[in-house]
């Protein structure tokens, strides 16, 4: 029987990239998005993925959209919480509004959409629990204090959660990438982009696929004794 994976964020940048993943591995995905209902729906229509569209800073639409996906495909065996969002300001300059919306939605949420799951993990003795964290919740960014600390706190939520869950045969597990290649960085320059590349040991971007190779392999059977763990994907930028 194939397993349930649930993406959030799961139509645009890495998010996609780790649907079509778990797609290919034969898994039934439900991906989530905000806003873009165009952009959705033809990533939908395109790749065979359904889309749900939710805030998952949202508890209730949480409760709501997880309930959603359950009844038309079934519980969920694998969570992949990847949505997030940055807001940048130097921390006397940041608004309570910035600090707000990017704790919300990138470590609240994350609470949110595991609380929706794990019930039902737990009666099947079986479930994939996967952050997308970030160089920057490991070594914090100038400029970045609310996404270094929600990122930063998806580690501690990582690490506590294992040790409630291993017995279940629930693995909780995050990914923290560094500087991957996607839209975001579409409209750097080219002397910013010189500069951050000169800062990667390997001297190129991480590609999507590569990051979601990560998910793949943690959300498989085969990973079942890792759980509590921090994978960086950063090019030897930061070592932990």
């Amino acid at each position: 029987m194939s397993k349930v994976a649930l993406v959030t964020g799961g139509t645009r940048g890495i998010g996609a990239a780790i649907s079509l993943a778990l797609k290919k591995e034969g898994c039934n995905v439900a991906a989530t998005y905000s806003s873009n209902s165009d952009a959705a729906n033809k990533f939908s229509s395109e790749n065979g993925v359904e889309v749900f569209q939710w805030n998952v800073a949202d508890a209730a639409a949480c409760e709501a959209g997880v309930k959603q996906v359950a009844d038309k495909l079934g519980a969920v065996d694998i969570l992949v919480n990847n949505a997030g969002i940055s807001k940048a300001s130097m921390a006397h300059k940041m608004s309570v509004e910035q600090w707000d919306d990017v704790i919300r939605t990138d470590l609240d949420s994350v609470f949110y959409m595991t609380r929706c799951v794990l019930e039902g993990m737990r009666e099947k003795s079986f479930g994939r629990i996967i952050s997308i964290s970030s160089i920057n919740g490991q070594k914090g960014e100038m400029g970045l204090i609310n996404y270094s600390a929600a990122k930063a706190g998806l580690l501690g939520f990582t690490k506590a959660l294992a040790q409630e869950t291993a017995r279940k045969n629930i693995t909780v597990n995050a990914i923290a990438p560094g500087y991957i290649d996607t839209e975001i960085l579409a409209d750097a320059s080219e002397d910013f982009m010189k500069s951050l590349i000169g800062k990667i040991p390997v001297g190129r971007l991480g590609t999507v696929d590569e990051v979601s190779r990560i998910v793949t392999f943690l959300a498989s059977d085969e990973a079942g004794f890792i759980t509590g763990s921090t994978i960086s994907a950063n090019g030897g930028q930061y070592f932990t």
